[in-house]
């Protein structure tokens, strides 16, 4: 078994939010810095209540020298609900993180989003540029936040519908959403299916939903941005996800490719839903491969994937 070395931290943004950390190395390993590292960014959740990649693939990843730093956001848990959890602010939390960990000695940095946090992830590399940040992975990544839900309530006829929740958010946010004080929870019933039953409904404030959701969430809206990312991007999606279609990860990966950036690669995972670790042999196979081809020079130790 390997010994594992388990760190938790706390960090703040140069925002003032206040992040809760999990580091995860393996303990006897000599060149621990100049292995890879993956900093997790995970979806609506948190790390620490999802029952699939957030939990299950760092410990997995660690069986092959590759380390992990979990990060609830302030996306994590209630944010969509309390207000806190606005999209666009989200990359002071990958701002710090990233930070923190180059300051601790790491040099080989990759981020991975998982769902929500893949929109988050990409917004991150579009718009920053630290050398340190080897490379992408997107995992069930929207083409828009925005486009999908709008497609998905109109699909179950929401109540409100999207255009009636906008209209609200305007009314109760008024001229500056990001400032407004004036802010609210509601509930949208048949968010998620036909019924009125609570596991078809979401919850959101408005002011949350107005940056990650609404039609003027243009930075949650991933096809504007996502051609500025220059690092090497891996796509990750289950073949049977439900959420995600895969035309919207082609489209993604075309755009990418067309900017000019020749390192992408998409992998469907079979026997997977939204959620890749359903099937953790083939997704830890796919990302230790993966990470290996970025550079082939890297000083890390890995075992022989099973035949």
């Amino acid at each position: 078994m390997i010994r594992r070395k388990e760190s938790l931290m706390s960090l703040q943004t140069k925002d003032g939010f206040q992040l809760d950390a999990l580091l995860l190395l393996m303990d006897n390993k000599r060149d621990i810095l100049n292995a890879p590292l993956i900093l997790y960014i995970h979806g609506v959740l948190g790390h620490f209540l999802a029952r699939g990649t957030p939990r299950l693939l760092p410990p997995a990843l660690l069986e092959y020298g590759i380390g992990s730093f979990s990060v609830n956001t302030r996306m994590a848990f209630m944010g969509q609900i309390m207000g806190q959890g606005i999209f666009d602010d989200a990359i002071n939390d990958i701002d710090a993180s990233v930070e923190l960990l180059v300051k601790e000695g790491f040099r080989q940095i990759f981020i991975l989003g998982y769902s929500l946090g893949a929109n988050i992830a990409a917004y991150y590399a579009a718009k920053r540029s630290d050398p340190n940040v080897r490379g992408l992975i997107l995992e069930g990544c929207a083409f828009s936040l925005p486009d999908s839900q709008r497609r998905r309530w109109d699909k179950w006829n929401s109540v409100p519908s999207y255009n009636e929740v906008y209209d609200k958010a305007k009314e109760v946010l008024g001229p500056d959403p990001h400032k407004s004080e004036n802010d609210q929870i509601f509930i949208v019933y048949r968010a998620w299916g036909p019924t009125f039953y609570p596991f078809h409904i979401e919850i959101f404030s408005y002011k949350a939903w107005w940056f990650m959701r609404g039609p003027e969430a243009y930075n949650a809206m991933t096809y504007k941005l996502i051609s500025n990312v220059r690092v090497p991007v891996l796509f990750l999606q289950g073949e049977n996800d439900d959420i995600i279609e895969s035309r919207e990860t082609e489209e993604l990966a075309r755009l990418v490719r067309e900017s000019g950036n020749p390192d992408v690669i998409v992998k469907y995972i079979p026997k997977a839903g939204h959620d890749c670790m359903e099937n953790p042999d083939e997704t830890v196979r796919v990302i230790v491969d993966w990470i290996s081809s970025i550079d082939s020079k890297a000083r890390w130790e890995t075992n022989n994937l099973p035949a």
